[in-house]
Formats: structure tokens, sequence, C-alpha cells
């Protein structure tokens, strides 16, 4: 009975992996039928784009190609990721070929009138776009890789100028550059190449799973598809410069910008998280030392200017070292993620919670005097008294406020810290009290 249910799974899901295979299939031929079809309509239309648009638009997706790279290089050194590098440094190598197609198309083919053949490094630098779009992913897996950064990239290097070679050996050993067949349906039949690679591409790179993948990642399904589009027009390009390839042009410029735009968008999350790092406390979320003293140095400077008063709480977690011996260091670090908690919890918007250092903490309030102070101070032993969660908790809390306590930051911090010590005196000599000290 269990053999035969076992498989009736395995059936069944094969005829799933063959219902959706299906779906795909009939999804790729709709969207490249439609394609073939607006290729042919822009087939008739008799229009020459004038050379030296077309040079823009080679130029602008060089740029865009160079400025990819650039940013997969910095993207590369945040996350360590190959495939990226490995597509960054082909948009570098295809940028170069953008350009030299210029060069080609000016020294040979515009002045002889040349309409029947297509400059060789087109077909050149797009076919190895989109083998690294293809392979990126199992040569990131399959190849051994050095440990060191700089050593990956210019192993990485190394993959794509040997592929570029392997390319343009290909092509070079065909006598002629790539016909056009005005006459036939398919006027440029080896654009069929590259956009067979890129149709392929995309779907290998929908099959990757979404992990942690960024915008850069996602993209790249997309500009694999609009680089297959573009290829497919242009096989009823019927000579060069038409609108097939004015078509084709700008798709293959279009999809340089969306992933550059990704990888933009990338950087800045990139950014953003490293900087979140530099000022924050790994073990509890809260504001560290270095952002502490940053917000206390922009608190004296507004309120030296509006002449308003600001307090700092200086706060200890008493017992901590008898809470490591007697539970263990993960109900230590524990206990002081309780007090981070806590400190979010009875924090405004305005207000910055800090980790100052090993079991002390400390927290900025703007427009805050004295009394306030102590009433927040208050509120915050108060909340951990009623924690319920083992083991019990108390913090010794030292206050100074501007411009009684202290004018700079070390006053401030030196005179929350006397409070706070002699809050810790009055405890062990069993002259406890609910309230904190002021700062002297």
């Amino acid at each position: 009975m269990d053999m035969g249910h076992q498989i009736y799974m395995i059936v069944l899901e094969g005829l799933k992996t063959v219902r959706r295979v299906v779906r795909i299939a009939w999804f790729v031929c709709l969207a490249c039928g439609g394609v073939f079809v607006l290729g042919h309509f822009l087939r008739q239309i008799n229009i020459v784009v004038n050379p030296l648009v077309w040079s823009s638009a080679q130029i602008i997706s060089a740029l865009l190609s160079f400025t990819i790279a650039a940013n997969v290089l910095v993207r590369y050194h945040g996350t360590g990721n190959r495939v990226s590098l490995l597509l960054g440094l082909a948009f570098a190598v295809s940028g170069m070929i953008h350009l030299v197609a210029i060069l080609e198309f000016y020294r040979h083919f515009l002045p002889r009138g040349e309409q029947i053949r297509a400059p060789l490094s087109w077909m050149v630098g797009q076919t190895l776009l989109g083998l690294v779009f293809l392979f990126a992913y199992a040569i990131d897996k399959h190849l051994p890789w050095p440990r060191e950064l700089k050593t990956n990239i210019l192993a990485a290097l190394a993959i794509v100028v040997a592929a570029t070679c392997l390319v343009a050996m290909t092509f070079l050993a065909f006598p002629h550059e790539p016909p056009i067949h005005p006459q036939n349906l398919i006027a440029r039949p080896w654009e069929l190449l590259p956009s067979v690679i890129f149709l392929a591409a995309a779907f290998v790179l929908k099959r990757i799973p979404d992990g942690d993948r960024f915008a850069f990642d996602a993209m790249l399904v997309w500009v694999a598809g609009i680089n297959a589009a573009g290829h497919l027009i242009a096989t009823q390009s019927a000579r060069l410069l038409d609108a097939p390839t004015a078509a084709a042009q700008f798709l293959n410029t279009f999809g340089c910008g969306v992933l550059l735009g990704a990888t933009l968008l990338d950087n800045a999350q990139l950014f953003g998280q490293v900087r979140t790092l530099a000022i924050s406390d790994s073990l509890t979320g809260l504001a560290n030392y270095r952002r502490l003293v940053d917000v206390l140095q922009s608190e004296l400077e507004r309120s030296g200017r509006t002449n308003r008063s600001f307090s700092v709480l200086l706060m200890d977690l008493d017992r901590l070292k008898g809470i490591n011996d007697r539970y263990g260091h993960l109900a230590g670090s524990r206990a002081l993620c309780r007090v981070a908690d806590i400190l979010r919890l009875h924090c405004r918007s305005i207000d910055t919670a800090a980790r100052y250092g090993g079991d002390e903490f400390a927290l900025v309030l703007p427009e805050t005097g004295e009394h306030a102070a102590q009433q927040v101070a208050s509120r915050i032993r108060d909340r951990l008294e009623t924690d319920e969660e083992v083991p019990q908790l108390s913090l010794s809390i030292g206050i100074a406020t501007f411009p009684r306590t202290g004018n700079t930051v070390q006053q401030l911090l030196e005179s929350a810290d006397r409070a706070l010590y002699m809050m810790k005196e009055q405890l062990k000599s069993g002259k406890t009290q609910k309230h904190s000290q002021r700062g002297g």
C-alpha cells in the first residue's frame, strides 16, 4: 500500500512538472511569436537611422556597461558574489566591443555603403554576454576559487577574457562577416544564436532559488529576456540601420539601463546596511558608542543654539557577572537584550538608546530637563522590576543634564558616571532609593 502511494505521488509530481513546463513553453512560444511579428512589422517601415544616432546609442550602451561593471565591482567587495563579478566583467568587455563596433562600422561599412553584412563585433559582444549570462552560476558553483578577493577578480577576468577569445576565434573562423539576406523571411539568421542563448539564460536564471537575492539578481532574468527579444527583432533587419536594427539597439540599451538601476539600488541598500552596522551594537541592536558620541555632540550644538536643556541617562546592569556565573553567558547576553528591549519601549522617536559598553547603557533625551529625566529613569527601573522573566534584573542609573552638569560630551558622561556610581555605592550600603541620583 505504501509503495503504491509513493509511486502515485511520484507520478503526480511528474505530471505537475510536465504541466508547468508545458505552460512555460506555451508562454515562450507566444512571446517569441509576438516579438517576431513585431520585428516583421518594423521591417516594412522604410526608414534608415542616422549613423550618428546609432553611434550615440552604441556609446550610451558602452558607458552603461562600464558603469554597471564599476558598480558591480563595488558590490562584489561588499558581498563577495562571484556571479555578479563575472557578469560585471562581461559587461565591461562588451562595452569595449561596442566601441570597437563603431570604429568597424565607420571604417569598413559606411564608406562602402555595404548593407548586406553585419559588423562582426556586434555578434561577438552579444554572444559573449549571453554565454556569461547562461553559465555564470555554473562557473561559480563548480570551479575552484581562491580565497582572496583580489585573486578572485583576476580569476574572473581571466575566465571572461578566455571566453571572449574563444567566441571571437569562432566567428573569425568564417571567411566573411555575418551576411544579411534581404529577400528571406529571416534576414539575419545569425541573430538567432544570441537570441537562443539569452532565452536559455533567462530560463536557467529563473530556476535559481530566490534565497537572499538582490535586485541585481532578480533583474538578470528580465535583462536576458530583453536581450533575447532584441536579437529576435534583429533577425528581421534587411539592411544596416533600418527600423528592426534601431529597435534591437534600443532594447539593448534599455536592458543595460534596467540592470544599472538595479545595481545602484543594491549598492544604496548595501551602503545603508554598512552604515547601520557601523553605528549599531551587534548584540542589542542599539546605537553603539560612536553613534552615542555623535548624537551627544549634535544635541550640544542644537541645545546651545536654542538654549534648551537635554539629559543623558547612564545605566549599569547590576550583577551581570553573577548572572553569567549562575545561569551561563547566554542568559547574560539575553539579560542585555532584555534591557535593550525595555529602553526601546520607553524611547520617544527623538530619543537615542545606546550600549555604552559591556553592561552599561545610555539614553539621550532631547528637550528633557532633570525632573523629567528622573521620571523616565523611574519608569525604566519599574518596568524591569515587574518583568517576570528569570533572572530578575535591576539597573543603577545616573543622570546628567545640559547645561547644569556639563557643557561638553566628556563632562556630561563623567557627571552621569559619578551619579551612577554614587547610586551603586548607596545600593551596596543598603541605602537604596527608587529615583536615580542627579549628576554633580
